[in-house]
């Protein structure tokens, strides 16, 4: 009985001690794929309109063109499916989460040069900026992805404390469009219902069906 008492005591202790939400349960790297979220919020629940429609893609938009774009780059993600959980882990952030966005902006690697984009700006399989990061290791390296990672959580943990009133989900969105946009483009909820944040979201729902 007391044994019983000081793990559940344990698991309290670790749930309040990374990120801002106690999601004690979903930073267990033994459950499965469907019940991790990390320490965020669960994408699972939150709602998403997917990629936006206008008159030039009519087709390809929503979610079913979220979902298109996303199973088109299964392929390309599966050589970093273990190394995109373990830093998923280790920053305690959905790695549905992490497939979504590799997916958005490089498409699992496939269409960079070198790590670099075709305005060889962005680099790595996240895309990060050289006008706001200097990139660390090699584009499609642990090292590399677990700095875009800590970025992308140290803009949840920004939008947290700017906006502390805010949801879960709202925070998580907010998150999203700063890793984009940066946190000074995001002042009331309007901003963070765009077009990058629902089609991620569409994305990360499908790679968690697929494993992630």
């Amino acid at each position: 009985m007391l044994s019983s008492i000081l793990f559940l005591g344990l698991i309290a202790v670790i749930g309040t001690s990374r990120g801002s939400y106690p999601f004690t349960q979903s930073m267990n790297p033994h459950l499965h794929p469907r019940l991790y979220h990390g320490c965020y919020g669960d994408i699972m629940i939150m709602e998403t309109s997917g990629a936006s429609c206008d008159v030039t893609k009519l087709l390809n938009c929503g979610i079913p063109g979220s979902e298109m774009f996303a199973e088109m780059d299964l392929r390309a993600l599966k050589p970093y499916r273990v190394l995109i959980k373990e830093v998923g882990l280790r920053h305690c952030v959905d790695p549905a989460l992490i497939a979504a966005i590799i997916s958005r902006e490089s498409h699992g690697g496939v269409v960079l040069k070198d790590g670099w984009d075709h305005k060889g700006l962005k680099f790595g399989l996240m895309q990060l900026d050289k006008k706001s990061h200097h990139p660390v290791g090699t584009w499609d390296s642990k090292e590399h992805l677990l700095q875009a990672v800590g970025i992308l959580t140290d803009r949840f943990k920004a939008i947290q404390k700017k906006f502390p009133t805010w949801s879960v989900t709202e925070h998580l969105k907010g998150g999203l469009s700063a890793f984009k946009s940066g946190i000074d483009a995001i002042a009331t909820p309007a901003d963070i219902d765009n077009d990058f944040v629902n089609d991620i979201i569409a994305r990360a729902k499908y790679y968690k069906r697929h494993g992630y």
